[in-house]
């Protein structure tokens, strides 16, 4: 009964996403960003569809249940930081400058060189990230029915698949504003539920007030400040994101999603680590994981395990949908050099820009794939997704709308070189990642130990933030020092709305 609801909810979700997939009409614009034609609901729902994932919900009550709220709290409220900030900071902004694509801006400013460097970089971390969502998927199926891991994994990417190649960002739109109202119904009823019938109150020092959660190391505080600075700031540089800020009608539309997003995202997350840690006496310190399929499959009533669970495959849904239409349009369009969505039409009445993002899905989701049958964990590789991010490019993203005179390619390199070294390096000599084994690449060495965890997200942003600083003071500015930080963006933005390749490369 439960898998046949959660169905039901599956065909909803795809019938919504082909309904809509008629509004793309053969053009690669509203193909990839909606024809910049999004209202504040269909924005608010595409960005928090994109921050309430299965990592962000299955991962947070995990972390939760095992060590404590804000371990696992830490996850969507990053994510909701991250709206806030981009939000007030930067969506008007980047919505104003007529972008397709996030490593667009980085073209604009840096150069065709930095703009293929972050394109890769993009691509790899959220490879990972729709890993973690494929991961939600499998054990879903898994447990519930009796399919295999990987079979289960499978399900979810054909599901995906089935409205992605089809509709674009409009399919993305429509189907997260439904996605969304079922994950914010059932993150409530979930609570409510569990309040009723266990109580809301948490073992000694795993509860929202226990704020040695967040000052004493051995609460934790290093590792969930990380996630929250990792994700709260690291994922501004976020590819599904950006993309949905550009899809938004106007600049307010873009920062008014952003702040919507952020409250209902904080919402939800907030939800869920909340019943993890209520339900720590009842399921037992050995309770099998995800601790949500646990609970909900040996305890809760059928009706609300299909609203929840229906809930979890809509966040996967959207979340994957995003990454898989981001990922494919950054490598067509920015590795590939394929930009002008106008090139002309071919034999199928598609242009050449919007079949050649189609089939790149594939080898796309490809890579997800085997991340997922490799890692099959939830939390940490949303986390560990944008730490890389974080390490890499956030500073030349962020310097290049508050520094632009001093903004040159070759203080972007050596951000994006120093930050990702630093952060490999330690990342294979840390033996824990974010509190769990290091089992993607771990070298053996005495010199680091598990109580380091967590400081690696620190160093690797300040040794990018360093490495920027310094090569953009001794290197000459990039424009004339009297030109006002107003007008140089404004010619940037000029530049990128005539569809200008050449941006400001000057070096």
């Amino acid at each position: 009964m439960i898998i046949i609801g959660v169905a039901v909810g599956v065909i909803l979700v795809v019938a919504v996403g082909l309904f809509f997939a008629r509004r793309v009409d053969g053009d690669s614009t509203n193909f990839l960003v909606a024809g910049r034609s999004l209202i504040l609901p269909l924005s608010a729902a595409g960005l928090m569809g994109q921050a309430v994932d299965s990592n962000a919900t299955l991962g947070n009550m995990d972390l939760s249940f095992s060590l404590g709220f804000w371990a696992g709290a830490s996850l969507p409220l990053g994510l909701s930081l991250c709206l806030l900030l981009t939000g007030l900071l930067f969506a008007a902004r980047m919505n104003r400058m007529g972008l397709f694509t996030l490593p667009d801006f980085y073209r604009q400013i840096y150069g065709r060189g930095v703009e293929v460097t972050a394109s890769i970089l993009m691509i790899a971390g959220f490879a990972i990230l729709l890993a973690g969502n494929l991961v939600a998927g499998g054990y879903l199926f898994e447990r519930f029915l009796g399919t295999s891991y990987t079979v289960g994994v499978l399900i979810i990417v054909a599901v995906v698949l089935a409205y992605t190649i089809t509709g674009g960002m409009f399919s993305d739109a429509y189907t997260a504003l439904v996605q969304m109202v079922i994950t914010a119904i059932g993150s409530v009823s979930l609570l409510i539920w569990t309040g009723l019938h266990f109580g809301l109150s948490a073992a000694p020092g795993t509860g929202p007030f226990d704020f040695e959660q967040l000052t004493t190391a051995a609460g934790g505080a290093p590792i969930n400040w990380a996630t929250l600075i990792s994700l709260g700031i690291g994922d501004i540089v976020a590819i599904d994101f950006m993309q949905r800020i550009f899809s938004a009608r106007s600049p307010a539309t873009a920062r008014n999603a952003c702040l919507t997003g952020a409250v209902l995202t904080a919402a939800v997350g907030v939800c869920y680590a909340l019943v993890a840690v209520a339900v720590g006496s009842v399921l037992g310190p050995d309770a099998q994981t995800p601790i949500l399929f646990t609970l909900l499959g040996q305890f809760a009533p059928a009706w609300l395990a299909i609203l929840v669970l229906s809930a979890i495959v809509a966040a996967s849904c959207s979340t994957a949908n995003g990454v898989i239409l981001g990922t494919a349009s950054v490598a067509v369009r920015n590795i590939r050099g394929m930009r002008d969505p106008s090139i002309g039409t071919g034999p199928s009445g598609t242009d050449p820009l919007l079949r050649a993002v189609r089939w790149t899905m594939l080898p796309m989701v490809l890579i997800s794939i085997l991340i997922a049958l490799r890692v099959p964990q939830t939390g940490i590789l949303l986390t560990l997704a944008f730490d890389l991010l974080l390490a890499c490019l956030l500073v030349p993203f962020v310097m290049g709308h508050w520094w632009p005179t001093r903004a040159t390619r070759a203080a972007a390199v050596a951000a994006i070189v120093v930050g990702l070294a630093v952060r490999l390096t330690l990342f294979v000599l840390t033996p824990t990642i974010f509190g769990s084994d290091n089992t993607l690449l771990y070298i053996p060495n005495s010199l680091i130990t598990k109580d380091f965890d967590g400081y690696p997200t620190f160093l690797g942003l300040g040794a990018s933030l360093l490495a920027f600083v310094v090569v953009a003071l001794v290197r000459p500015p990039r424009v004339p020092a009297t030109l006002s930080r107003r007008e140089d963006y404004q010619d940037l933005a000029a530049a990128s709305a005539t569809g200008s390749r050449s941006g400001a490369v000057s070096r």
